[in-house]
């Protein structure tokens, strides 16, 4: 029998597969896609968490579904930071960084005019999960060439020590597992 964990979160339960990460640490793994009742039920939640907002910014690709769903709820516009330039875009900003879900270094990018359009505009920055706020700090770099003002860092879940920040806004808490 798989190892899992189970999560309530916006009034749903959901059994989180553990999968390892490490040699000394497993994570229990949360994926909102193709799960539409979870990403409307977090949405609503977190909307109602969050401060008044001009627009979501989100990193490509699990926080896609939240931001939109957000975003459609609320009525404002999303910016998806994506992984790598795009065709598109004629100005595009990249930003590095390290996620704990992702083996490598990882690029996130917004075109200058999207950039430009968050000048004087309150953004909230969106995740499905914070961990180690890699992700998190890439997309505070990106929206900082922007005139934009960050309003609030929302997710679903906090992971680890995550949970213990007070800047971040949060359904639910995630622990980590470790082992040796």
């Amino acid at each position: 029998m798989e190892n899992t964990y189970t999560l309530q979160v916006a009034g749903l339960t959901r059994e989180l597969p553990i999968c390892k990460a490490s040699d000394k640490m497993s994570i229990a793994a949360f994926v909102m896609f193709s799960d539409v009742e979870l990403t409307v039920a977090c949405a609503e939640a977190l909307l109602k968490k969050v401060p008044e907002f001009d627009v979501i910014v989100t990193a490509e690709a699990k926080g896609i579904p939240l931001a939109y769903e957000m975003a459609r709820q609320s009525g404002k516009n999303y910016i998806p930071a994506r992984k790598g330039p795009k065709l598109y875009m004629k100005e595009p900003i990249i930003v590095e960084d390290k996620s704990i879900t992702t083996e490598a270094q990882q690029r996130l990018v917004i075109d200058k005019k999207d950039l430009v359009s968050m000048d004087g505009k309150r953004i909230l920055i969106v995740d499905d999960v914070i961990s180690t706020g890699g992700s998190l700090h890439a997309l505070e770099t990106l929206v900082g060439y922007s005139r934009g003002n960050i309003v609030a860092r929302a997710a679903v879940l906090a992971e680890g020590d995550a949970a213990q920040r007070t800047d971040i806004i949060f359904l639910e808490e995630l622990p980590l597992f470790f082992h040796d």
